[in-house]
């Protein structure tokens, strides 16, 4: 199941796994499991990617429920 959108972010912001990585101070393996979503990052480790990549951190998260407009 795809949970998060890291590895579709990262390429949109043009950053590679070691550079995030390195500004959130965790193994690149660790990085690269969260991309390919094999495991997922905490929620506070969320909040530091999203920092790291200024963005909202709801653009790290698939969405459960697609809203349709009327």
């Amino acid at each position: 199941m795809e949970i998060n959108r890291l590895k579709v972010v990262l390429a949109e912001t043009k950053r590679k796994n070691k550079w995030l990585a390195e500004q959130i101070g965790k193994d690149e393996s660790t990085i690269s499991q969260w991309c390919t979503n094999s495991r997922q990052p905490s929620l506070e480790n969320l909040h530091k990617v999203a920092l790291a990549l200024d963005i909202d951190i709801r653009e790290l998260l698939n969405p459960t429920k697609v809203v349709t407009t009327k």
